[in-house]
């Protein structure tokens, strides 16, 4: 029996990581004016975020078709899966898994199984690199979403935007908050916890790099850990930097925000996706 692995682009996963255990990522799409580009292939991360602040239409985001799903779903069973294990970006964010399951259920070439990861960015992606090394060692889907909701309870993500009005733009938050927050230079805090996104404000960015080591700390020690940033790399450093006694002994890794995630925070985000190796529980 052969697993197969499926994910979107919002995973956050390293290109070595997708080509290493062969994992098929369905871009999502990414509208700027009468432009649509597809996320992670027609723009680089660094491109995206240099733009970001200029251009003259703020950018929209959009999910895969249902018959881009089935399509790739046909191909794996092609391609000899007996089953697929499609993860995706938590339905509280957006309506990928449920168009995956309408996929799946026309799907007959090979049994797909569509999961919400509850997470998004890495939180997800760490999920996928789990599923993967499983099915790489010959684990059914069955036994694979034992150990990965197992480990959705141990990952957390968070993090710390720069302004508000990314999100104001993005119609997720009303002007008056918007305005006021920049008046106040609020710093909002997102994190995501098993499907729960939650929401915490400070006044500076420096109270809300110390709230998130302040997390960090609470959730250690690790299994997995990574830095995430928008567009900033030199403060994912310095995050990773003062947590330095904390991570465990192997590669850590910093990643730029996904473009779909990031039409939303803006440039200048910086936080972490986190598997602990203890239930913490919350958000």
């Amino acid at each position: 029996m052969s697993v197969r692995i499926v994910t979107d682009s919002t995973c956050d996963l390293p290109a070595r990581i997708v080509a290493k255990y062969d994992i098929r990522v369905v871009p999502l799409h990414i509208h700027v004016g009468n432009r649509e580009y597809l996320d992670g292939v027609d723009m680089t991360r660094d491109e995206f975020y240099a733009k970001l602040p200029v251009f003259s239409d703020h950018p929209t985001t959009a999910v895969p078709s249902r018959q881009k799903f089935h399509a790739i779903y046909d191909a794996l069973a092609d391609e000899g899966a007996s089953e697929v294990l499609s993860i995706h970006i938590s339905t509280a964010l957006s309506a990928v898994a449920d168009i995956a399951r309408t996929a799946a259920d026309e799907t007959t070439a090979a049994l797909v199984t569509v999961l919400d990861s509850r997470q998004l960015s890495l939180g997800t992606g760490f999920l996928v690199e789990k599923a993967a090394e499983l099915a790489n060692a010959g684990k059914t889907v069955k036994e694979i979403l034992v150990s990965l909701e197992e480990q959705i309870k141990r990952t957390h993500v968070w993090a710390a935007l720069d302004t508000l009005k990314y999100l104001h733009r993005s119609g997720r938050m009303n002007a008056f908050i918007s305005v006021t927050g920049e008046l106040l230079q609020i710093k909002p805090i997102l994190k995501m916890y098993d499907g729960l996104p939650g929401a915490e404000k400070v006044r500076t960015r420096t109270k809300a790099i110390n709230r998130l080591v302040d997390r960090l700390k609470a959730y250690s020690p690790f299994e997995k850990i990574a830095f995430l940033h928008s567009g900033v790399v030199e403060y994912a450093h310095a995050l990773r930097d003062e947590m330095q006694e904390f991570l465990p002994d192997k590669e850590i890794w910093i990643e730029v925000i996904n473009p779909v995630l990031g039409a939303h925070l803006g440039p200048g985000v910086v936080g972490f996706a986190c598997v602990s190796t203890e239930v913490h529980g919350g958000i």
